[in-house]
């Protein structure tokens, strides 16, 4: 039986070694304890010996609100994003799909403050991106996002092991050698590691960009056609890297891809036409 000390509104009480009271669920037991219920999250903060467990007042991950982007104006104006919002949780693989030009790399360039919106207001992890000055922004952009972009980005004068640590290196973070060495493995670059971006075919530097997204385990995943440049076979193992980390670290993934298969894997599944972003159920997000 769980020893509830208390039940206050927005909190909890119970003791270390006992599992979490009836209607909770655990989703996270190895660096903290994370619990939900009922699609409220709940976070741990140490309590005499027990735990404390508060309401986290931002319950999602990433909580985007109305935004607008247009380029260009007058007869030439076009209206990227039109009042577009969407709200993301960790664990969750959200995919878009849609015809290009539709929006869908401004929405992920808006996210990962890449460009700034004209309107609407982007929150991680109850944060106010779209309010941070530039510096802010560029630490924002090394430690919580990891950009899997359709043209690689790699550094030519770089080798491969070089570009993949880069973000790490700025950040002065240490990388986890073991986990980077572990991603060249599953994607077939371990041998590759010393090269440099133009002596890899196309897919073997998407791959590259792949890793480069992954090692400092991001929060957020901003993934524009990840699988455009690689055979089924690669685009499978991509995929499933991709799901195993978002569970395995709690990360939120949106991922822009014209591939059905791969959309029809999504938890939740976005359709982007003339700026507006619709669910796949047919409602907007507001």
């Amino acid at each position: 039986q769980t020893d509830v000390l208390d039940n206050a509104d927005n909190a909890v009480y119970w003791l270390v070694e006992t599992r979490p009271p009836d209607g909770y669920s655990i989703i996270d037991s190895e660096n903290y304890v994370l619990f939900t219920r009922e699609g409220t999250t709940y976070t741990n903060k140490s309590n005499e010996g027990g735990l404390f467990m508060e309401q986290n007042e931002h319950a999602h991950l990433l909580e985007v609100s109305h935004l607008c982007k247009q380029f260009g104006s007058g007869n030439t104006a076009v209206q990227a994003l039109n009042d577009v919002s969407l709200t993301l949780d960790a664990g969750v693989f959200a995919a878009v799909t849609g015809e290009s030009g539709s929006g869908k790399t401004t929405l992920l360039n808006v996210i990962g403050s890449l460009l700034v919106p004209d309107s609407g207001s982007i929150l991680v992890d109850g944060q106010e991106i779209t309010k941070q000055k530039d510096a802010e922004l560029a630490v924002y952009r090394r430690r919580k996002i990891g950009f899997i972009f359709q043209n690689y980005n790699l550094i030519p004068v770089l080798t491969i092991e070089e570009n993949i640590v880069l973000p790490m290196n700025l950040d002065d973070a240490e990388p986890d050698y073991d986990y980077m060495n572990e991603l060249l493995r599953m994607t077939g670059l371990e041998e590759k590691r010393r090269c440099f971006p133009h002596e890899l075919s196309g897919g073997q530097q998407q791959r590259a960009a792949f890793v480069r997204a992954l090692i400092h385990k991001p929060d957020i995943i901003l993934a524009d056609e990840p699988t455009g440049n690689l055979d089924s076979k690669n685009s499978s193992e991509i995929i499933s890297i991709l799901k195993e980390s978002v569970k395995t670290y709690h990360q939120a993934l949106l991922l822009i891809t014209h591939d059905l298969s791969i959309a029809a894997q999504a938890d939740r599944l976005f359709r982007m036409k003339d700026g507006v972003l619709t669910e796949e159920n047919g409602v907007q997000e507001s």
